[in-house]
This record gives structure tokens, C-alpha cells and sequence, in this order.
């Protein structure tokens, strides 16, 4: 059985962000594949103007394609937004296992917490977001997306940080209005085994979030990590977190 694992990318990222999972995959004989979206990491350039109406669907499309250079049903990884593209793919049929990290709400999934429903009441303020992009914001990300990120590292893994399609937002976060039904999942598809998990301190997708995404797949394991944020899989203990993962792996 192929050991390939592809690993999903969130909003504002890259395949970066995997950078300390990667090594712990590749140490344990996996071929890790961090492929960059549309106007993310490596694809960066003019990312103010590439992203502007791109939406889920055009992600998909790409990481359909991208699926196609590497072996077949590999295992699927995805942080956040990412998370919501590896269940789509793997609703497909292009998955033998799925591991969803801390991830986006998908269509039908609405927000539990005062912090989510804060979330969503800031993209409302900028207006027609869905037009544009939305440039990350500093003060914003060490609050939510960086509070257990050391304060020393915060900057850094910050200024990694790019713009995102605002029409991936509103797709995300306000599924009810999208008539596309861009995150719509069909679950009952989805047959392979199912590992979610999510930090406790996570302000961006809250443990009542994840356990909704988790909940109507028929194989799947879920688990709220204490001391961990949003961004897990960079945060002090990742290779820990990591090892884990590919423990729970089926062979």
C-alpha cells in the first residue's frame, strides 16, 4: 500500500505551515506532498489580483488535478479551509484515509461560540468581502490564529502569512447564502477512516466545531488536544501531535 500523504493547506498559508510535519512523515518513510493553492506560498506573486473571485471550487479543481500526478488514494491532510478540500476530495473517492485538523466549518455547520460568531460578524464589516481579498492582520492573528504560538515567533510565522479570496471566505462561513453549495460534503460518501482533531484553545474552529465535522462519519476518531491553538501543526509539540497522526494511520 502507497505511503503518500498530501497535506491541505488552510487560508493565508501555504504548504509551509507543514514544514515540521512534513519532516516527521518523511523520517517515518512517507512521500509528503504540500502542494500551494491559487495565489498561496510558491504561487504567491500578485496574489492580490490572481485571487480576487476564486473561489472553493477552484481550489478543488486544482487539487483534483494535483491528485493526479501522485499515487492513487493517497491519505488526505487538511488544516482549517484545507480541511474542508480533503473532505470534498475524499467524498470523491480519492482518499484512503482522512485526517482533518482543526477544520473550517463545511455547509450545515453553524458557529457555536461567542469567538466564531465574532468571526463572522468582522468579515461583515468589511463590506462586499466576497469581491476581493482579505489581507491578513496582525493584531487579529496573535489573538485568534497565533495565541499558542510563542509571542518570540509570532512575527515570523506571520509574515508567511498571505492574502486569501474573500470568495473563499464567504463560501466558507456563510454557506447559507452561497447557492453554489461550493463546501456542501456529501459524508455518507466519504468510506475511509476519519481522524479530527483540533486544539482546545483554538479560537478560529472551536472543539464544538470540530466535533460537528467529525460526527456524521461512520469510521471516525476524534480528539481535542489541551495547550493547542489553531495553528497545531507549527505550534511547540508538533512533532509529537505528528508522530501521533501516523501512528493512527491504518496500515
Amino acid at each position: 500500500m502507497t505511503k503518500d500523504i498530501v497535506m491541505l493547506h488552510g487560508a493565508n498559508e501555504g504548504g509551509w505551515c507543514f514544514d515540521r510535519f512534513k519532516a516527521v512523515f518523511e523520517g517515518l518513510g512517507w512521500s509528503c506532498h504540500t502542494p500551494d493553492l491559487i495565489g498561496h506560498g510558491t504561487k504567491a506573486a500578485d496574489a492580490a489580483k490572481t485571487l480576487v473571485g476564486i473561489g472553493m471550487a477552484d481550489y478543488r479543481a486544482e487539487l483534483e488535478a494535483f491528485l493526479k500526478t501522485v499515487p492513487p488514494q493517497p491519505v488526505l491532510f487538511g488544516h482549517s479551509m484545507g480541511a474542508v478540500l480533503a473532505q470534498l476530495l475524499a467524498a470523491s473517492g480519492l482518499a484512503r484515509a482522512l485526517i482533518l485538523v482543526a477544520p473550517a466549518p463545511r455547509s450545515g455547520i453553524l458557529p457555536p461560540t461567542d469567538a466564531e460568531k465574532q468571526l463572522g460578524q468582522d468579515l461583515m464589516g468589511l463590506g462586499p468581502f466576497w469581491k476581493t481579498v482579505i489581507n491578513p492582520d496582525f493584531d487579529l492573528a496573535r489573538v485568534y490564529t497565533l495565541n499558542r504560538v510563542p509571542e518570540a515567533e509570532q512575527r515570523a510565522v506571520f509574515d508567511r502569512f498571505g492574502p486569501e479570496s474573500g470568495r473563499a471566505f464567504f463560501e466558507l462561513f456563510f454557506w447559507m447564502f452561497d447557492r453554489s453549495g461550493a463546501t456542501v460534503v456529501d459524508t455518507n460518501a466519504v468510506s475511509c477512516p476519519v481522524l479530527c482533531l483540533v486544539g482546545a484553545d483554538d479560537r478560529i474552529v472551536s472543539p464544538q466545531t470540530a466535533r460537528a465535522t467529525a460526527e456524521p462519519y461512520r469510521n471516525a476518531t476524534f480528539w481535542e488536544l489541551q495547550g493547542h491553538g489553531h495553528m497545531l501543526v507549527l505550534e511547540p509539540g508538533a512533532d509529537t501531535i505528528a508522530r501521533r497522526i501516523a501512528e493512527w494511520i491504518p496500515g
